[in-house]
């Protein structure tokens, strides 16, 4: 498949969906729209992914080269910009489908779904959760694969990042690993998943263990992506339905370097790093107890002396047992050695 992403005015530190997709997809980006960037590439900014032109709009492209326009941003809220709806016309008017990961379901824009009638294309709502969820069973813990978890700190620190890394380097030494995605940006880079932050409430810990049964025969190692961080004011119900639903034999507790207060609601402090593995451990205990045996630090931004500083801190806040390291500068090693 040959992409276009659409990440205006927010690329790359606030388009980690279309950020993630450069990463880790197998598909070719054959441009990233940002009108604030146009005549640059992808690397000018972000070094180690997929390299692509950035155009100012779908009309700057030669169209007969995409097949899909890709929403690369999710704002918070999963608001549709309306400012994208000529980016995304002109697709559909040239045959392109659309995958997007908001809230706002394109599929419900009456214009759009037109357009795609009319012009024969799909629209892939990614976060649109498929109608038969139910409660979950409780059965999660009684599965032969070993079930790995991202938690964090805060959203945005790196979650699904090192859920990839992790599974990708472990699927490399040789070991039957799989991705069970939850978030819109895992979807799109695996093809399947459950978006548990659009879910009924009930439902939540049911859609994890629905992927987790699916494919713990057929694989030894479960690397299961987080959502949100436990403390987070918005966003901790969909944290506790993971934790409870995957029902984890393992944590990796992420979070990024140099932040104190939960991004987009300052006036709330992070606690420190030892209450977040108080409560993760407390929390899933009576259900299924697991334990942060490593740490992940998203040093983005920082010079390479003082990204080194920021792990050996975070390592010393997580105490001697528990391997940290950054798992884009550093590699996943240290942390695969005591997860496998």
């Amino acid at each position: 498949m040959r992409l276009a992403i659409l990440a205006h005015e927010k690329f790359p530190e606030r388009a980690k969906t279309g950020l993630g997709v450069l990463r880790y997809s197998d598909d070719e980006v054959v441009a990233l729209l940002d009108r604030d960037n146009p005549g640059r590439e992808v690397n000018d900014f972000v070094a180690d992914v997929q390299n692509a032109p950035i155009v100012s709009s779908m009309g700057d492209l030669d169209l007969e080269r995409i097949d899909t326009l890709l929403i690369g941003i999710s704002p918070i809220g999963g608001a549709f910009d309306e400012t994208w709806r000529e980016d995304v016309r002109t697709a559909l008017e040239a045959g392109c489908d659309l995958i997007a990961g908001l809230h706002y379901f394109l599929n419900d824009d009456e214009e759009f779904a037109a357009l795609a009638d009319e012009h024969g294309c799909d629209i892939w709502d990614v976060r649109k959760p498929h109608d038969e969820l139910t409660v979950a069973e409780g059965v999660a813990r009684d599965l032969d694969a070993e079930i790995i978890l991202t938690v964090g700190t805060d959203c945005s620190v790196g979650k699904m990042t090192t859920t990839m890394e992790l599974a990708r380097d472990a699927s490399e030494a040789g070991y039957d690993v799989a991705v069970i995605p939850t978030g819109q940006t895992g979807i799109m880079i695996e093809g399947w998943g459950n978006p548990v932050d659009r879910v009924v409430s009930d439902f939540t810990a049911g859609a994890v263990e629905e992927m987790l049964v699916e494919k713990a025969d057929d694989y030894d190692y479960l690397f299961v992506e987080g959502q949100g961080s436990i403390v987070h004011p918005a966003y901790s119900g969909v944290t506790c339905g993971i934790l409870h639903g995957s029902m984890p034999d393992s944590l990796v507790l992420c979070h990024r370097a140099n932040q104190e207060v939960i991004h987009s609601y300052e006036s709330y402090s992070m606690p420190p790093m030892q209450t977040y593995v108080d409560l993760y451990e407390g929390l899933a205990e009576p259900v299924h107890p697991t334990t942060v045996r490593a740490g992940a630090l998203n040093t983005a931004g920082l010079e390479e002396e003082v990204a080194r500083e920021a792990i050996e801190d975070y390592g010393e806040a997580l105490g001697p047992d528990v391997p940290v390291t950054d798992v884009i500068r550093e590699g996943t090693d240290d942390l695969l050695e005591v997860l496998l």
